[in-house]
């Protein structure tokens, strides 16, 4: 990573991270699909250790779970010391990517061949992360639609806020 990527506190900004983590999602999605992809969502982004200026920084990807026009793509990013050789985990997230047609419609994708435990067992977790996904934007939006204003003043008498 080279120090015009690094933030205030001089390491790699996150927005770098997750634009190479963007593309990396989009390689890895277009080659199972064999179609254009274009990311829907990205869930978990976990920033677990900060990339150093000066570090090599490689990005794993994998299809965990597909759906009609939808996959889930698992990333890991790492990072290595030069002079060590000493390898970091530092980041992980979700993206959901859907394949596109020539009219820009979502198109159905081959279905993913499971070789191994580890497949099998991303596959299943991809699909209740999907599942609880599903509920939590249910109730968020939910939540959203519910705000009772009249009662901010005992609603937010503990919090961090103040009302004028």
């Amino acid at each position: 990573m080279i120090p015009s990527y690094a933030n205030f506190g001089g390491k790699i900004h996150g927005g770098i991270l997750l634009s190479l983590m963007d593309k990396v999602a989009y390689a890895c999605s277009s080659k199972h699909a064999g179609a254009y992809c274009v990311t829907v969502s990205v869930d978990r982004v976990e920033f677990l250790k900060p990339v150093e200026v000066g570090e090599l920084v490689s990005l794993h990807a994998s299809v965990n779970y597909v759906g009609r026009s939808s996959m889930i793509i698992g990333i890991r990013v790492e990072a290595q010391q030069v002079k060590s050789g000493t390898i970091r985990h530092t980041n992980s997230c979700y993206f959901t990517m859907v394949a596109k047609d020539d009219d820009d419609k979502p198109s159905e994708v081959p279905k993913l061949i499971l070789e191994d435990k580890e497949e099998v067992k991303r596959f299943i977790e991809a699909m209740r992360m999907r599942d609880i996904k599903n509920k939590t934007k249910s109730e968020m939006d939910d939540a959203k639609s519910h705000i009772q204003v009249d009662r901010a003043e005992e609603i937010l008498k503990n919090e961090r806020c103040i009302l004028r």
